[in-house]
């Protein structure tokens, strides 16, 4: 498909995968000049009104989830009968791709991959998108060893195209036992897969295989998972526990949120003690209902047929195939049917497809084994006809990029050959045909002028396809957060993922102004001295700052270093807010109280009265008021007799 455009936007460049439900390039989007990826449904589902409905909406939810393990979506369409979507294009493998090369991980590195995928898987959950098909195929691993989940929603709006054919969607060696049973799934039911994808990094294998998707589903219902310490000594107590609590069959037993898993294991990853109880190793299936046998199956999501019948015989047609169930340990407590018609239905859902299968194909019985041809270095059409020649099935013939490799030679295949390696007569060996080294992508340096903070900077240099480089801060006259300068320049062409340096301003340079409570201006004038202001004063009375220590001081904070401080000094209490005793005018004359009460800072008010009846003698004082303390300057009424006792020709009784 070469120089195709969708959507009169996005240029398709090269084929970089292909899965159960599409096949994915890496495109140009020609409006915003960035790489992404394409990934454009297979032609079996454009037909289907149904799924186009449930397409877009599943497409529209998956790009309403933020978050830095998800795989962003961009964009939907349809060109024609095309329906594809738009993605982040990420460099990087699939999760799968890592086991089979590296093996079994380090546990440390499991508990780091399960608490990424529940932090994605907890943004959905609170969105109510419920993933469905969690599997190592749909965790892209990056070159930093973070991981992000692809394909949130989209197993829904598959599922629409395919439970017109009464099938139940899923990847068999990852479902849960509940979406097995065709069952109403919640985020337990990821916690489950999620429970399963961390078995199989720890071990290197799943818990569950079989000749086919029915037998394998048949297992994650019935069967116990064979702990992971069995088959990785190097797997402790507390990441096994962990690990099967999320395998539990009852959902209710389960971890219940992604948060709450995702808690355990960052307790786990710091050390700390993991408080997960033993699990059930009790099932209600008979014993030896069938042993795991292990063998090569197609990693594709696949549909498995869900029946509809009678109880009755689908009980009987599970006791024929499976034996003898245990109906308590399938009952579903919220419902109010009878435990035996619950575990009946719930196990025959699988039990029934199992006997028809079974009784045509005899896929029990166990597969030949036969050597694995090694096709490394040999052209597509020569391994093709190798792989079929040795009794095996060409699986996935994916393209991609190597140094080693010439144009046009195998440079993967899965399973490996190691001379004596062996698999099913009749099982799939997938190939990557080299396209020679990978060309070299550019892109265009963004101006970071444009930018308001060192946030923003670094994020137009990653929606560039560019990493951010040296980041050195400056303090410069221009506000914080300016970008002052940038390395390589704005506008420049450069290979994608190019480190890209740049400066940005952290405001004026500052000092902080020191703290002067409690000096005295000479204390003050030193501090502020040696922390590189200047100063200056002002003097205001205060009751409470003894005088000469400092009141306050402005401004404060962060300052430019010679910014002069204005300091504020105590003068001490304020006189005239100061009360001085009212002198005593007993026995002195008009003439003598005024003038004792002026030399004592206060105002005399004179007034006459008779003093006779007191005893008192003409212009002697009577009385005056206030008595005791005032303060200065107040005015006091003095009470003076008369000249003449029996006339009041100068005044009145101020009393």
């Amino acid at each position: 498909m070469q120089q195709q455009v969708l959507g009169g936007r996005y240029l398709l460049k090269d084929k970089v995968g292909t899965g159960g439900m599409a096949t994915v390039y890496r495109a140009q989007d020609q409006v915003l000049n960035r790489t992404v990826a394409v990934k454009i449904m297979l032609p079996q589902y454009a037909g289907d009104a149904t799924f186009a409905a449930r397409f877009k909406q599943e497409a529209q939810a998956a790009a309403g989830l933020s978050s830095p393990y998800i795989v962003g979506v961009y964009d939907w369409g349809k060109d024609g009968d095309t329906y594809y979507i738009v993605m982040e294009y990420l460099r990087g493998t699939d999760l799968k791709s890592g086991i089979r090369s590296h093996g079994a991980l380090d546990p440390k590195k499991v508990a780091q991959i399960g608490s990424q995928i529940c932090a994605a898987l907890s943004v959905a959950h609170k969105h109510e998108i419920i993933h469905r098909d969690i599997k190592p195929q749909n965790i892209m691993v990056l070159p930093d060893g973070n991981i992000k989940v692809m394909d949130f929603g989209i197993a829904r709006a598959k599922n629409s195209h395919l439970t017109q054919d009464n099938n139940v969607l899923g990847t068999a060696h990852y479902v849960s036992p509940e979406q097995t049973r065709g069952q109403e799934l919640g985020p337990t039911s990821d916690i489950y897969s999620l429970g399963v994808v961390m078995y199989e990094c720890a071990t290197g294998q799943v818990p569950f295989d079989g000749d086919d998707a029915i037998s394998v589903a048949l297992k994650q219902v019935n069967e116990l998972p064979v702990p992971p310490s069995q088959l990785n000594p190097g797997v402790d107590g507390d990441l096994e526990r962990i690990i099967l609590k999320c395998m539990e069959k009852d959902p209710a037993n389960r971890f219940q949120s992604a948060d709450e898993l995702r808690r355990v294991l960052n307790s786990y990853l710091a050390g700390r003690t993991v408080d997960v109880p033993e699990p059930t190793r009790v099932i209600g299936a008979a014993a030896g209902a069938g042993a795991t046998t292990t063998r090569v199956m197609s990693d594709q999501t696949q549909a498995m047929a869900r029946p509809v019948g009678g109880a009755a015989a689908v009980n009987s047609a599970a006791r024929t195939a499976a034996g003898q169930i245990d109906a308590s340990a399938y009952e579903n407590k919220r419902d109010g049917m009878g435990k035996g018609k619950i575990a009946g239905i719930a196990i025959a859902v699988i039990a029934v497809v199992a006997i028809a299968i079974f009784a045509v194909s005899s896929l029990f019985s166990p597969a030949e084994q036969i050597v694995i041809p090694d096709v490394l270095g040999l052209d597509q059409e020569t391994a093709v006809q190798q792989i079929r020649d040795a009794g095996f099935v060409v699986g996935s013939i994916d393209p991609g990029y190597s140094d080693e490799y010439a144009e046009g030679e195998v440079m993967e295949q899965h399973p490996t050959a190691n001379g004596s390696a062996t698999a099913a007569k009749g099982s799939e060996i997938d190939i990557v045909v080299s396209q020679g080294p990978e060309p070299a992508e550019t892109t265009e340096v963004p101006d970071l002028s444009k930018a308001t903070s060192r946030e923003e900077a670094e994020q137009m240099i990653r929606a560039a396809g560019l990493s951010v480089g040296d980041v050195t801060e400056k303090a410069d006259s221009s506000d914080a957060g300016t970008i002052l300068d940038q390395s390589p320049s704005a506008g420049e062409t450069v290979d994608v993922d190019s480190k890209v340096d740049f400066t940005v301003s952290t405001g004026p340079d500052t000092v902080s102004v020191p703290d002067l409570t409690g000096m005295s201006e000479s204390e003050a004038r030193s501090a502020l001295d040696g922390a590189g202001f200047g100063m200056s004063t002002e003097r205001q009375y205060s009751d409470s700052v003894d005088e000469g220590d400092v009141i306050s001081w402005n401004p404060s904070g962060q300052q430019e270093p010679g910014t002069t401080i204005t300091v504020v000094i105590s003068r001490g209490p304020d006189p005239s807010s100061q009360e001085v005793d009212v002198p005593d005018l007993t026995g002195m004359t008009k003439a003598q109280a005024e003038s004792a009460l002026e030399r004592a800072g206060f105002v005399a008010s004179v007034s006459y009265a008779d003093g006779s009846s007191a005893g008192i003698q003409a212009d002697h004082v009577i009385r005056w008021n206030p008595t005791g303390t005032a303060a200065p300057g107040s005015t006091i009424n003095v009470v003076v007799a008369y000249a003449d006792s029996g006339s009041d020709s100068s005044g009145t009784d101020g009393q």
